[in-house]
């Protein structure tokens, strides 16, 4: 990659990951107002640290490190780098599993978005099949049969890997349905700031598996995907303690966030399928995708 390249990625990565959080900002915020000042600051430093490095660091790592055997753990750090050939044909073999299983996992969370989540519509179309959410799961099932049906033709790993994808969704997507159930237990209840600071790092953990397995339609080098991830999440931070209202106010930027989800996992789908991605496709669809949005969203306060 070059340097173009290299800080488009970045951006890119960045912009995903904020605008992909704003949930996990919204619920932070909430339950930030009801603890102490000590309680706020010890989560907003101690915890920007674990969720940029143990988090937005070891995860996307560990993926890389488990779903190519033949690497060692620095090899799976410096890979894309690296100038070891032996290496870089490790991670060429097994990037259409660790493609497939995120393109599976982001497809199934627009679907499950556009069909069953209350939202603003931004597009027509979108009323339609909220009305009609019922049909989500046949949908989904048609969607991951299609999908292990073409990859069995190539690769019976790729076709499990699609299977471990869709795994993934309804076992975070549980986790994201508790946490929601539990907001306003956390916000009402007198739950110590501790027992608070650990569930929002629960929470945030559960969050941050969109943006790092959307990361790897950008690239599939762990130390871009810290660093952009790592800008995303401080940006979630400052957010969360100074604007999270303002933001708020942009009616289409979840819209945005969920169609750049669809856009990065088709890339992601499509390049595991052995199609040429260019680079600079991922972030240049997520500016232009989420520029789209927010301009309709200043469109609709009226500053447009």
């Amino acid at each position: 990659m070059n340097f173009f390249s290299i800080i488009l990625t970045i951006l890119g990565l960045g912009l995903f990951e904020t605008v992909s959080s704003v949930d996990n900002a919204v619920i932070n915020a909430e339950v930030l107002g009801t603890m102490s000042p000590k309680g706020r600051r010890w989560f907003l430093i101690w915890g920007m640290i674990f969720a940029v490095f143990a988090i937005r660091g070891i995860l996307p790592w560990l993926i890389v490190w488990l779903s190519t055997p033949g690497l060692g753990p620095v090899d799976a750090i410096t890979a894309s780098f690296s100038s070891n050939p032996s290496a870089l044909a490790a991670v060429e073999k097994t990037a259409p599993l660790l493609l497939m299983a995120g393109g599976t996992f982001l497809i199934f969370l627009f679907v499950h978005w556009l069909f069953l989540e209350p939202k603003n519509y931004g597009l027509s179309g979108e009323k339609f099949f909220f009305r009609h959410g019922v049909w989500f799961y046949a949908i989904i099932s048609i969607i991951l049969s299609l999908i292990v049906w073409l990859a069995l033709k190539i690769n019976p790993y790729m076709a499990f890997a699609a299977v471990i994808g869709s795994t993934t969704f309804f076992i975070t997507h549980g986790f994201k349905e508790n946490a929601a159930a539990r907001e306003k237990e956390l916000v009402q209840t007198g739950m110590s700031d501790l027992s608070k600071i650990f569930y929002l790092e629960i929470i945030d953990a559960t969050f941050s598996i969109d943006g790092v397995l959307g990361a790897f339609a950008f690239t599939l080098s762990v130390p871009l995907i810290l660093v952009g991830n790592s800008l995303g999440a401080f940006v979630v931070r400052e957010m969360t303690v100074r604007n999270i209202d303002s933001i708020k106010k942009y009616a289409y930027l979840k819209n945005g966030a969920m169609y750049s989800l669809l856009f990065l996992g088709l890339i992601m789908l499509l390049h595991a399928f052995g199609f040429h991605i260019p680079e600079w496709l991922s972030p240049v669809t997520t500016f232009a995708v989420i520029g789209c949005f927010f301009l309709k969203s200043k469109r609709a306060l009226g500053k447009i």
